[in-house]
């Protein structure tokens, strides 16, 4: 963390910046006495505010601030879920929502629990329904194992994993909404967190 400590008592403005992965945006201003009590915060913001596309206002993405440079304040992805007005919106009479949560890691050793949403036209099977949540875990799995967090973060909260799932289950049964609806940070590898502590312990000058 390569930040001067304000004097004691006096507050200074860090710019809360989004990750290489999400175009490095402004997320937000927030203000504080030592960076080191920045580490570990956790911001929310639209994916809108990340993208200009008014239509995915309904996905909120969290940040966690992992670091401190200067005045900026440093983040990774810790998650995302859909805005809960818009996710009650989907849900209809006479069809079925299928929800499947899974618990992945990405190659470069994040946990993330994953949460997968299937919403049908019609009311499904339970047959149909395992099926189903079996082709959701294959697809979020096999990402995640081959992805670090920021390309994984990116396919989860852009699309492209909804997409794949759509693309596989469209062969038992045409979807009518597929989501990947939410998703959190469970924990992170050793060495990283052993970097954030020896920042957040580092003296400033």
């Amino acid at each position: 963390m390569s930040s001067k400590a304000a004097k004691k008592g006096e507050k200074a403005e860090y710019v809360i910046k989004a990750p290489p992965y999400f175009a490095e945006r402004t997320i937000g201003v927030t203000m504080s006495d030592d960076p080191a009590k920045l580490l570990n915060r956790t911001v929310k913001t639209s994916l809108y505010t990340l993208t200009d596309d008014p239509t995915k206002q309904y996905i909120l993405v969290k940040f966690q601030i992992v670091n401190v440079d200067g005045k900026i304040a440093e983040t990774i992805f810790y998650g995302h879920e859909y805005d809960r007005e818009f996710l009650r919106s989907l849900v209809r009479r006479g069809t079925s929502k299928i929800d499947g949560y899974y618990n992945v890691e990405t190659r470069d050793g994040y946990r993330l629990r994953v949460q997968c949403t299937v919403f049908t036209h019609n009311r499904v099977r339970s047959g149909k329904k395992t099926s189903i949540r079996h082709i959701m875990r294959e697809v979020v799995e096999a990402s995640a194992r081959k992805l670090e967090l920021g390309q994984f973060a990116q396919e989860v909260v852009l699309g492209k994993t909804a997409s794949d799932i759509y693309n596989a289950v469209k062969k038992i049964l045409l979807p009518r909404h597929v989501g990947v609806v939410k998703s959190k940070v469970l924990a992170k590898p050793q060495l990283t967190v052993a970097k954030e502590g020896l920042a957040a312990q580092q003296p400033q000058s």
